[in-house]
């Protein structure tokens, strides 16, 4: 919230950490606030519009700046209790040397990707990537008295009373195997995006964009308690909250800033959200960017249909589908089998390098089944998660072998990022169980291949299974080899628990009480997505005290400086979450533990309240989506259910549990619950 005269930025070459551009647009106002008073800056979570005031030279100014998903383009709206107040320049500052050209009050920067390679600023003449993108951005200055002229590459805005900046961008990239990535240049549909925006103006775009928003965005709401420091700036609360924890409304902010995040960086029509959502600032970022599935883009989608927003997921079922031919090709290179596997980093083109572990592809098909759990939809079912389910399971008949006693495990891979590559890491063994189970329900949903189904449910009935080692703990290999004094990050092992429901309480007490061995031996402590995990596998061990103190440990404040050298987990003063420097997954992983810890649904019941924390005696959720496309309002009191609204599809009656009970009910045998029809 602070106002500066001069800014120093200071760029230290770090092995660890990527150089980043500072902007794509650059701004020169006469109205800057060097010397500004009343300066306020805050993004409306609820209008999805970032505003900014501050009055310089005894005249106010107002800033306001929205992303219209409708209208695809980016308004950037300045005002002024002055006339005339507005005088300066508007240029790109591109990285990839575009050609800018213009006239009138257009700006435009087009060029293409042909001769860049990672890792470098500029063109080589070495080998580059096969797929080099076309890309293009425009600007449009709408405005009010003065004049805007476009001179020597850029736009001069003089002495206008008010204006408007309509920014629209893109390549000419096509989530389409078939079509080998690519569609048309993009100019012809930015132009035509930008002249519909224009003719629109400000006010009516930003009334469009509000009702769009808003359609998702308050379908769902939780409320705990807050206390005085919710008045205080973000930055200024978030510290307040390392000496006083009693800021509960900080607690729910950041999940509603999740759901902010994902609505803001994953439609329908674009990719999903990759490592750093979309908020990367770098032509060389860490881990390029990508989809790492050993945990992260799974860790981006567990919280999408549970908070009622699962328009969200497609582009994630959409990537997963187009890619898919790739893998087919590559596994059948790599390994001889049918189906297809994938290693652990990703890229938009079906690429994908480090380690193969098998797995994984199975991981990224457990998203992929939990959407048709929530929603069943019969459509998705058919046309995109089948066909994956069935030839996932192909590459675990041709791939998995066979113990002595018959029993199947895999054969050696990795327990991803950790430990020796050796058969019957628990992490494959238990994603096989997952993707078996998932298959055989997809496969009678449909009423289709029943006799293969009849093989995948032999193959799972043989399947080594979890087991229990020498300190009590659940084996993350075959071999009972697990340190207790190991504190790796990563939680394999577990997946089991979540999110995957071969291991619970409710069913499987003593491997259930294993993992909580396990859990606890590698600490409450982690880098970002580790903290996340952690937060969710409490919950479903049923111990919400526990989820909650690394809930209240993920918002510990920190720095770049801090997680460089510690590789640690915190939040930084923007509420967004640790990963050396940033990786996105972390809110998103905030945002599905908490919910589990309000409500479960993975065993074919509701459970609400199952792991309540002490710390929240009473609140409210409303909108909170359950597998069975079950809608869900909770109130609760002194750590009761005080009452629960369920909404459920026609004929479909769902067993309830309540907290600690044993048993579950009907939504008829409490008087606390209303059943409704969807």
């Amino acid at each position: 919230s602070n106002a500066y005269a001069h800014y120093r930025f200071v760029f230290e070459h770090s092995k660890k950490v990527a150089h980043f551009q500072i902007a794509e647009l650059a701004t020169n106002l006469a109205d800057s606030p060097s010397s500004a008073k009343n300066y306020t800056r805050k993004l409306s979570l609820d209008e999805a519009v970032h505003h900014t005031a501050y009055t310089y030279d005894n005249v106010d100014f107002k800033r306001e700046a929205f992303s219209s998903v409708s209208a695809g383009v980016m308004a950037l709206h300045f005002t002024a209790s002055t006339s005339g107040a507005h005088s300066g320049v508007i240029e790109f500052a591109d990285k990839h040397e575009a050609k800018i050209t213009g006239s009138g009050d257009t700006l435009i920067a087009a060029g293409n990707l042909q001769g860049y390679r990672y890792n470098q600023q500029k063109r080589s003449d070495k080998p580059t990537y096969k797929l080099a993108l076309d890309f293009e951005t425009q600007i449009k200055v709408l405005h009010q008295g003065g004049a805007v002229k476009f001179h020597k590459g850029k736009l001069h805005v003089k002495n206008c009373d008010s204006f408007t900046i309509l920014l629209a961008a893109g390549t000419n990239y096509l989530n389409q195997h078939s079509k080998e990535w690519k569609g048309p240049h993009p100019h012809k549909k930015l132009t035509q995006q930008l002249a519909s925006a224009s003719k629109k103006g400000f006010s009516q775009l930003k009334k469009e964009h509000l009702a769009e928003h808003r359609a998702l965005y308050r379908r769902f709401e939780v409320k705990l308690p807050a206390n005085e420091n919710s008045k205080l700036p973000t930055d200024k609360r978030l510290h307040a909250y390392q000496k006083n924890r009693g800021d509960k409304g900080l607690e729910t902010l950041q999940l509603h800033y999740a759901r902010y995040l994902m609505l803001s960086c994953s439609r329908p029509g674009s990719l999903p959200a990759n490592l750093q959502g979309m908020w990367n600032p770098s032509n060389n970022p860490p881990w390029r960017c990508d989809y790492h599935s050993d945990v992260n883009v799974q860790m981006n989608y567990w919280f999408v249909d549970q908070t009622n927003i699962s328009e969200c997921f497609q582009p994630y079922a959409d990537y997963q589908s187009s890619v898919r031919e790739v893998r087919i090709t590559k596994t059948k290179k790599k390994y001889g089998t049918r189906g297809w596997a994938t290693r652990s980093e990703n890229g938009i083109f079906g690429g994908s390098s480090y380690l193969w572990v098998p797995g994984d592809a199975a991981w990224l098909a457990q998203n992929l089944w939990d959407h048709y759990a929530y929603t069943k939809d019969q459509t998705y079912l058919k046309e995109q998660l089948y066909p994956i389910l069935k030839e996932l399971c192909e590459f675990w008949e041709d791939f998995a072998v066979e113990l002595p006693d018959g029993r199947l495990v895999s054969p050696p891979s990795v327990s991803p990022e950790h430990g020796p590559k050796v058969a019957g890491n628990s992490y494959e063994d238990q994603l096989m169980y997952d993707l078996f189970t998932n298959y055989i329900e997809a496969s009678e949903a449909l009423d289709v291949d029943a006799d293969f189904r009849k093989k995948i449910t032999n193959m799972r009935s043989r399947l080594l299974g979890p087991q229990i080692g020498k300190w009590g703990q659940l084996q993350e290999w075959m071999e009972d080899r697990d340190d207790p004094k190991n504190k790796h990050r990563h939680l394999s092992h577990l997946i089991s628990v979540y999110p995957g429901r071969q291991i619970a309480p409710a069913t499987t007490p003593q491997l259930a009480k294993a993992a909580a061995v396990s859990l606890d031996a590698r600490g409450d402590s982690g880098t970002g997505w580790s903290i996340g995990w952690k937060i969710n596998l409490w919950a479903r061990l049923l111990d919400g005290d526990r989820a909650y103190r690394i809930l209240q440990n993920s918002l510990n404040s920190t720095t770049t400086t801090k997680i460089v050298m510690n590789y640690g987990g915190g939040t930084y003063d923007n509420l967004l979450m640790a990963h050396p420097p940033f990786q996105i997954e972390a809110n998103f992983g905030y945002a599905s533990g908490f919910c589990e810890m309000l409500m479960q649904s993975h065993l074919d019941e509701i459970h609400l309240l199952p792991s309540l924390p002490a710390a929240w005696p009473s609140g409210s959720i409303k909108g909170l989506k359950a597998r069975g496309n079950h809608r869900i309002d909770l109130v609760w009191e002194n750590n009761k259910l005080t009452t629960a609204t369920i909404r459920s599809p026609k004929g479909c009656t769902p067993k309830i549990r309540i907290g600690s009970a044993k048993e579950t009910i009907s939504p008829k045998d409490d008087k606390r619950i209303t059943f409704k029809t969807l």
